[in-house]
């Protein structure tokens, strides 16, 4: 598994790789990534990013957090998970995998690589290239 950043980063890391990714590491954008990407890969919404900022007394609304994640994502550092197309999880891990979502937590997770072979995909609209498949497979407790 690939990961986005190393668990251990200062300050001038994140600002180098908020520049190497074409963004301005402004003080915003800087703590947020800080907080991202502080627990290795993980699969985050803008809720529970915005709560986290709040806890670690970052100033910022909830509006700046998806527009940062949204930047983040264009601009590689993160991979955007919809499920349902209601709930959208950024994923620190932007190498190519799958996921699980769990029903009722409401949590997604890695699918362990190589598990799910993909063949015969149709071909691309006239003039576009397949970018790459999202799976998501649905899981939940068993019901005895």
């Amino acid at each position: 598994m690939t990961h986005s950043m190393p668990i251990h980063h200062s300050t001038a890391h994140v600002s180098d790789m908020l520049r190497q990714a074409g963004l301005r590491p402004t003080r915003q954008r800087v703590c947020l990534a800080e907080i991202l990407y502080s627990q290795g890969d993980r699969h985050i919404t803008a809720e529970l990013l915005h709560e986290e900022a709040v806890s670690a007394r970052v100033p910022v609304s909830l509006a700046t957090v998806y527009n940062t994640l949204h930047q983040f994502t264009q601009a590689g550092l993160l991979r955007e998970v919809a499920i349902d197309g209601t709930k959208t999880y950024f994923d620190t891990n932007v190498s190519d995998h799958h996921h699980f979502f769990i029903e009722g937590e409401n949590r997604v997770v890695d699918m362990p690589g190589g598990s799910i072979e993909i063949d015969k995909l149709p071909e691309a609209p006239e003039g576009m290239e397949i970018v790459h498949v999202d799976v998501i497979v649905r899981v939940r407790p068993k019901q005895d």
